[in-house]
């Protein structure tokens, strides 16, 4: 990074911070402080609920997501136009009647303050894990791409959002998250723009998404029904819209956004411009990647885009291996940018299924390498990889046997496991090596930028809402409970306290951060957590809206049971997490129904 860089990354994220605590600065009461007033236009609305769900994950993952599988990813998002819909229709007019400042606040209202304080629970839990996820994310690829201190990193990021958090409260929240969505849309564009210009001057547009979907890039839609298959129309619509009308009308995090609104009306617009802007949005990200992997179609990609673990493996015992790996990916990429400049030319069917060959053994390439370089990282790894192997030998005479099956499946789920490792799995930093090493100097501080920016974004929403629920569904509320013990206070002192634990959970999220480790893909991480919980927390919703017989007892021991079975479905991974949204919302919504119908047996 030159000087200029480091100019525009810095000023760009202290003009958003400063801009964010002088423009908000003096919130003296919860009105202001928690609802921002109840000033909020339609398009800050929309803006802050997009850039609050627009975390770096999206922009790191995203786009190396695209890079590694294609387009399919997209169909996650289908649910969310219907989910906004339903949220315009049910959540909101209820929301503002009551004049509510958390959602749960409406749970005590319909059922009790058990059920309340444990939908809280639930929410503060994977919420506040989803924090630091959100602070690490950016930051230990930034510390592994640029050899930078993933703690000072953690930190630095932590503390810029808590300043302006703590300053403004939501108000402060949703008017940096403008100035964020307007780093964020320029620096993409500018990404794929000249991403696009980097690319031979003779293959067009149309030219490059033809060699993509040569090599199954191109893939948008997938009308199966396979369970196995993480995404897929059906998945995107039924189990993407349960995780949206979960997301967006349970969690605090983006409920809190929409009820700073001016008017119901506001509110509704700025939430169906984030349900239509949501899906194009989330489509150019993904072709952002897209056009990456067709310019490394003409220049060679690394073999890893973790520069330390190459450099780890060239190192050790494995060096000679790992050389080899990269002589014949070389080769292949020759033979490739051939064909794919034919392909470009011609479309003929012969060179369109050689790609997908070539493709297919550039990923043997990389899966290899990534065994090679767990390999030595993890000694122990290879040693169990070896035994197996040994025991796999011995049974090599009987190979029809089930005993030969499951020990080469074994070694097959063994071997598999080498894609997982944070020093291995390299698709979350395909995009930052690829703007460190081609894009010119100045957009990449200003992507760099974005990606901080965006890190900025989320937590600061999420930090907000964990201490809003911290402070009106448990102190606030706790205290109401117990007044002969606790003095009633006024409103100052609750605003004082709900910056203390602004503060506090900023700190929390820091430390998750430092703690953090890489998953096998980061987006897939923050989702898998809000799918182990967010269903049930729908359900319990969902029973409060429409189901006025179902009382809070039955309701609340439906939830603990519900949220024990989730997990424990999850854990041993009985089906795609974005099922789990329905899964948890149909069970707790049954349990519910039985335990109350037993409940008026007794009675």
């Amino acid at each position: 990074m030159l000087t200029l860089d480091w100019i525009v990354l810095i000023g760009t994220l202290l003009a958003i911070v400063g801009y964010g605590t002088w423009k908000t600065r003096g919130s003296k009461n919860s009105e202001d402080y928690i609802k921002g007033g109840n000033s909020s236009k339609w398009w800050t609305i929309g803006l802050s609920v997009m850039a609050t769900q627009a975390s770096a994950i999206t922009f790191l993952s995203t786009t190396g997501q695209a890079y590694s599988d294609g387009m399919g990813f997209v169909q996650f998002y289908f649910g969310v136009p219907i989910a906004m819909v339903i949220i315009c229709m049910v959540f909101i007019p209820l929301y503002h009647k009551l004049k509510v400042y958390t959602a749960y606040e409406f749970l005590e209202n319909r059922f009790d303050l058990k059920t309340r304080v444990l939908a809280a629970a639930l929410f503060l839990v994977q919420r506040g894990l989803a924090a630091g996820i959100t602070i690490f994310a950016p930051a230990i690829i930034l510390s592994i791409v640029l050899g930078w201190n993933l703690i000072t990193l953690n930190i630095i990021i932590g503390i810029l959002v808590i300043i302006y958090t703590v300053s403004g409260g939501t108000k402060a929240v949703s008017v940096t998250q403008k100035q964020q969505m307007f780093v964020i849309f320029a620096g993409m564009f500018a990404a794929f723009f000249i991403t696009l210009n980097l690319i031979p001057e003779d293959i067009s547009f149309t030219n490059a998404l033809s060699i993509a979907g040569a090599s199954e890039r191109m893939n948008v839609l997938d009308f199966s029904f396979d369970l196995e298959n993480r995404y897929t129309v059906w998945t995107g619509i039924i189990g993407g819209s349960f995780l949206a009308l979960s997301y967006f009308g349970t969690d605090q995090s983006q409920v809190q956004r929409y009820l700073s609104g001016k008017s119901v009306k506001e509110m509704r617009w700025g939430m169906m411009f984030n349900g239509l802007l949501k899906v194009p949005m989330q489509f150019f990200i993904l072709l952002v990647g897209i056009m990456v992997f067709v310019f490394y179609q003409f220049n060679q990609a690394p073999l890893n885009f973790i520069d330390a673990s190459t450099e780890k493996v060239l190192a050790s015992e494995y060096s000679d291996q790992y050389k080899t790996l990269q002589e014949k990916q070389t080769n292949l990429f020759d033979k490739k940018k051939v064909v794919s400049l034919q392909f470009a030319k011609t479309s003929h069917e012969s060179d369109k299924k050689e790609l997908l060959r070539l493709d297919s053994i550039e990923k043997s390439y990389r899966a290899e390498s990534k065994y090679l370089i767990k390999r030595t990282i993890d000694p122990e790894y290879g040693k169990k990889y070896d035994e197996l192997a040994e025991e796999l030998a011995k049974l090599e005479a009987t190979p029809e046997s089930e005993a030969y099956k499951e020990k080469k499946a074994e070694l097959k789920t063994w071997y598999k496991e080498a894609a997982k490792d944070s020093e291995t799995n390299d698709r979350d930093y395909m995009f930052i090596s690829f703007i460190l090493k081609y894009l010119p100097h100045g957009l990449i501080g200003l992507l760099l930028a974005v990606i901080l920016s965006a890190a900025m974004s989320s937590t600061a929403s999420e930090i907000n809402a964990l201490a809003t629920i911290t402070s009106i569904d448990l102190y606030k509320r706790s205290r109401e409970n117990t007044t002969s013990i606790h003095p009633s206070k006024d409103d100052a002192h609750y605003v004082k306290m709900t910056k203390l634990f602004t503060l506090g959970w900023g700190i929390l999220a820091i430390i998750i951060a430092c703690f953090a480790s890489l998953a096998e893909n980061l987006i897939q991480l923050v989702n898998i957590i809000g799918s182990i919980f967010y269903g049930n927390v729908l359900g319990i919703f969902l029973l409060a809206f429409f189901f006025k017989k179902v009382k809070g007892n039955a309701v609340f021991t439906a939830a603990i049971i519900t949220q024990i079975i989730v997990i424990i479905v999850w854990w041993i991974d009985l089906m795609p997490y974005l099922w789990l949204n329905l899964f948890g919302c149909v069970l707790v919504m049954m349990l519910a129904f039985l335990a109350q119908s037993l409940q008026r047996k007794v009675d």
